[in-house]
């Protein structure tokens, strides 16, 4: 049997049992290639958290050995980790232009564009990363310049799909490397690593080409505005709007920092075609008849401080939505979105707009970018993997793509579903799942990297559940008598004028305690506050059934 320095290993940092903060790691001995960096965005348990990105402790220990950073495309969950991963460990990053692009963006923002080496690439681009020799094939999927990965070993070819489907009209022209697929396919692979997104999903995934037909049928037959709403990396669905608005003599307004900061990436690099003379800015959309004006804004995921959201709401500045205008989300809602979502929705009926919206399926205007199960079959059947691992999926998703894999032919034995940490081990041509590394999420707080935990977040709720009460209570130093106080203060518990006799009971009870410790003799500071936390807190929620959180202030004078 081999060493660990001569096997090939291949494991997740972020991607499994989650949709979001993709981070993909290929190590063969001493060296070490990683496919993404991804962020993804909080759900509301986790209050205050800005963005959660991999834990990459695992490479930071071993940050000597990575060659590289491979980036399959420029969405958030496959580059929004990025720029926290290279203040800790800055490496070469190769990917496509339009994908360096908007990296080059996050660069700038984070301030690090100086210290960075970013590298483009394209589908016939070939790399020497040690002992990986790395080629390309292009794939289809809702953003420009995507690809798959192809790593060549010694121990024998590893696949990363990227996220793909077959599209066989696709709107920008960037046709799937079929034919390269299965020459690859036909060479030999010992394993696969394939997205799972949509492997619940029967049939093959529809072209991008059927919403262009639905985007301009919908801008003909609007009376007002047409505000449209999809996600800023959706170039494809951008330029559709592009040409909805120019088909019917409407001018185009771009509301939300990352919408203009991603069409002006695409533009300038040639991947969006909108003349001259179109763009209008914010301040000009009142200014002109609302049958002349389009707008494209961010916010079709329910996000609060989005511009569909501020607009649904009239708190955006140089817009409003008035009765007659039509809204259109171009963009289903991410799971756990949902809700947000339906708010925003409500809101925007409220003001007496036309709302358009749902599945490509019930409007045509929105179509996945994630392979349907004939897609995931396709690529199975086309590549022939020895192995299987099923990623970028929760567990249902990935239990499903398994079994997609095993009616095309994939051993059963020869398919891993893992956790984000579990390691896959090839010695010989054979694999074996027995080892795990560090693994788990990294939250993003303001300025933080890492510095709000489980502690911090489980205080968090308790305050946003039940309050607080600071209990200020002033001793003398010399012979520990109480001079003032108890004083309490009261923040999302109870009103303290309307509760003026349970505060009265809980000075008298923190009273009572301080005086029962000093007679007791204990005079330690965390002693006297841990017995006040106690006794007032069983009080409280005795009286209450709420469980504020208590923080008793000592001061000695």
């Amino acid at each position: 049997m081999r060493t660990n320095e001569k096997m090939l290993s291949i494991f997740a940092l972020g991607g499994i049992n989650e949709i979001g903060k993709n981070m993909y790691v290929v190590q063969y001995g001493d060296d070490i290639v990683i496919i993404d960096c991804g962020g993804k965005f909080p759900d509301e348990s986790l209050l205050g958290i800005d963005l959660i990105i991999p834990d990459i402790s695992y490479l930071e220990k071993n940050k000597e050995k990575i060659r590289a950073l491979l980036v399959t495309h420029g969405h958030e969950d496959h580059i929004g980790g990025i720029p926290y991963f290279l203040r800790k460990l800055n490496i070469p990053i190769y990917g496509t232009s339009f994908t360096l692009g908007l990296i080059d963006l996050k660069l700038e923002e984070h301030r690090l564009k100086g210290d960075t080496r970013l590298i483009e690439i394209h589908a016939d681009s070939k790399l020497e990363l040690g002992p990986f020799q790395v080629s390309f094939f292009r794939v289809s999927h809702s953003i420009p310049d995507c690809l798959g990965i192809v790593l060549h070993t010694p121990e024998g070819v590893v696949v990363h799909t990227g996220d793909f489907k077959f599209d066989l009209t696709p709107e920008n022209n960037q046709y799937s490397d079929i034919h390269k697929m299965a020459e690859i396919g036909r060479q030999g692979v010992l394993a696969l690593i394939s997205e799972s997104t949509n492997a619940e999903r029967s049939g093959l995934t529809p072209s991008e080409r059927i919403v262009g037909a639905h985007m301009a049928d919908a801008f003909m037959k609007a009376q007002g505005k047409v505000i449209v709403s999809t996600f800023a990396s959706n170039v494809n669905r951008i330029q559709q709007v592009a040409d909805a608005a120019f088909k019917t003599r409407r001018k185009l307004a771009l509301l939300g920092r990352t919408m203009v900061n991603v069409v002006s990436v695409a533009m300038e690099r040639g991947y969006l075609q909108i003349p001259d003379g179109m763009l209008i800015d914010a301040n000009e959309i009142e200014q002109l008849p609302v049958e002349k004006v389009a707008i494209l804004c961010t916010g079709s995921q329910g996000e609060p401080m989005a511009a569909l959201a501020r607009l649904s709401t009239g708190n955006y500045r140089d817009a409003a939505i008035y009765p007659g205008d039509t809204v259109i989300l171009a963009a289903s809602p991410i799971p756990g979105n949902e809700k947000d979502v339906s708010r925003i929705i409500n809101n925007i009926y409220q003001l007496g707009a036309n709302v358009i919206y749902g599945s490509g399926s019930s409007t045509g205007m929105h179509v996945s970018g994630h392979g349907y199960q004939e897609d995931l079959k396709l690529m199975l059947t086309l590549i022939k993997p020895e192995y299987f691992i099923p990623i970028h999926g929760e567990y249902r998703m990935l239990h499903h793509h398994r079994l997609l894999a095993e009616s095309v032919g994939v051993e059963k034995e020869n398919i891993f579903i893992i956790k984000n940490g579990d390691v896959v081990d090839f010695i010989n041509g054979a694999a074996r799942q027995t080892r795990k590394i560090s693994s788990g999420d990294t939250y993003i707080d303001g300025m933080g990297i890492g510095d709000v935990g489980t502690i911090i977040l489980r205080d968090r709720k308790q305050l946003s559940e039940d309050g607080m009460l600071v209990i200020v209570i002033t001793i003398n130093k010399s012979d520990r008598a109480i001079i003032a106080g108890p004083d309490t203060i009261s923040r999302g518990f109870v009103f303290t004028r309307d509760s003026d006799e349970l505060i009265k009971e809980v000075n008298r009870l923190t009273k009572k305690t301080v005086t029962e410790l000093q007679e007791a003799n204990i005079h330690q500071w965390n002693v006297i506050k841990q017995n006040i936390k106690k006794s007032i807190g069983q009080y409280l929620y005795a009286q209450t059934k709420r469980k504020p959180m208590i923080l008793p202030i000592i001061i000695e004078i």
